[in-house]
């Protein structure tokens, strides 16, 4: 293909995409197919010739579409979302074309700058003070693991990078049962081992990780000749949006002199609307703070806005500097890829400019507040359904329920939930909530709406009753 005969293809893209996410809502939203049956429909071995364009464009249709799961679907109310306004995806198609890596500021200034600006942007937005400084990492798991790897060079007094592990007491980090495992992995990369990360019980109706257990945990590692490095806390955690009382874990932190992260990857971006930054109160006082515009703001994965208290400690943790990575004749710039894991980086920043200008704050503020009562209103109505039992009250847009049965509620809720995903009329996933599974509720879809979730109400229901 050369850029003639991209621009028509190009238009045929665009027309494409408007078409496909017009007609989302006929299509099933999870993916029909059995395991094996897109790659049987693949050429064994590579074309040695060039193909026709319109022959690799039938194939798309006709073989990898009916494979996807259409995350863009108003009806997907599984997982987290991953949303792609139609201006995110504008965006990254500009993105594509210029096709830039910016990793320094003198690959890409504009790049870098842009990077800055929309990072305080953000900061301001979910209100976090003057003083925290942000950068764009790909995703949630890679700030926690910059994270983890600050708190080990930290509590090491920056030696980690240099000596190794070997022969330093064993580092603990601290969390609760609820956090992602992006942070268990975190652990594993940063050589830490699983067996130092510290579960701490939780209590309460948010699952909120138990101050004095932490204090009590930290205490012992502490008289057993460990080395306390970190505290990950959460806000919205993935499984039922379990929400730790981050000001009471900042008062553990500062009194142990311990690096802190918060973990708001979904729930961040609620955090756009005052009324609901009662669920991290205290984060200002935290070194780092992690939320993905990538989820439920509309900014095209990937794009996680990671800030930083003293962002210092950090560039000293990952910063490396060749002499063929240096800036000469620059002063006071600002080398992004010294501030993450990769040292190559795309151009996220302007996805996030295009889609906050586009929409506004306000915009996106009425979209979250939307879904928020749209779940309440659901879990209301399955509440006072005969049958239906909440197990877990909405968070934000996130609740869990499930339904109950003479014998067996876990083999019936989880054929419910097979039931209700092979309809395809909407997408929803499975937890465990005190060991026991349960049917998994989150709005979040960008296109979403109210009639969107009452189709949920129905179909739950409609397969429940005919699943008795």
């Amino acid at each position: 293909m050369n850029w003639e005969d991209f621009r028509k293809w190009g238009r045929r893209a665009a027309d494409w995409a408007a078409d496909y996410h017009a007609g989302l809502r006929d299509r099933p939203v999870r993916a029909q197919v059995a395991p094996g049956a897109v790659l049987s429909a693949l050429p064994d071995a590579p074309p040695e010739g060039a193909e026709a364009m319109q022959s690799i464009f039938d194939d798309f249709e006709q073989t990898i579409l009916p494979g996807m799961t259409h995350w863009q679907h108003p009806r997907f109310f599984a997982y987290f979302p991953a949303n792609a306004a139609p201006v995110s995806v504008l965006a990254e198609y500009f993105v594509s074309a210029i096709a830039a890596q910016c990793m320094l500021w003198q690959t890409s200034p504009a790049a870098t700058e842009l990077e800055t600006r929309v990072c305080d942007w953000m900061r301001q937005a979910i209100g976090l003070p003057d003083g925290f400084t942000g950068v764009i990492q790909d995703s949630a798991s890679s700030a926690t693991l910059c994270a983890v790897l600050t708190m080990r060079e930290r509590a090491l007094d920056w030696q980690g990078n240099k000596a190794g592990l070997s022969g330093q007491p064993r580092l603990r980090v601290y969390c609760s049962a609820e956090v992602h495992t992006s942070v268990d992995r975190a652990i594993w990369i940063a050589g830490l081992g699983e067996e130092n990360l510290v579960r701490i019980p939780t209590q309460g109706p948010t699952r909120a990780m138990d101050a004095d257990a932490l204090r009590a945990a930290i205490a012992a590692d502490r008289a057993a000749g460990h080395l306390p490095a970190g505290i990950i806390a959460c806000t919205g955690g993935t499984s039922a949006g379990a929400s730790d009382d981050i000001a009471a874990v900042m008062d553990v932190a500062e009194a142990e002199g311990l690096y802190t992260h918060v973990d708001a990857a979904w729930a961040g971006s609620a955090m756009i609307c005052p009324e609901f930054r009662a669920l991290w109160a205290g984060v200002e006082r935290a070194d780092s703070v992690v939320m993905n515009p990538h989820k439920w703001l509309g900014a095209q994965f990937d794009c996680t806005t990671h800030f930083l208290r003293n962002p210092d400690d950090l560039v000293r943790t990952l910063a490396i500097q060749p002499e063929y990575l240096k800036t000469h004749g620059a002063d006071g710039i600002v080398n992004y890829s010294e501030w993450s894991v990769p040292l190559g980086r795309r151009f996220r920043a302007l996805k996030l400019w295009f889609l906050i200008r586009a929409h506004g704050l306000e915009g996106l503020r009425e979209m979250i507040r939307n879904h928020v009562t749209w779940a309440q209103d659901l879990a209301a109505r399955l509440e006072a359904t005969e049958g239906f039992e909440i197990v877990t009250p909405p968070m934000l847009s996130l609740f869990t329920f499930r339904h109950l049965a003479t014998a067996d509620h876990e083999a019936h809720n989880q054929d419910l939930l097979n039931r209700i995903n092979d309809d395809g009329r909407i997408y929803l996933t499975q937890t465990r909530i005190d060991g026991a599974l349960v049917i998994r509720f989150q709005a979040g879809a960008f296109t979403a709406t109210a009639e969107d979730v009452a189709v949920a109400y129905d179909v739950i229901t409609e397969l429940a009753e005919a699943n008795v």
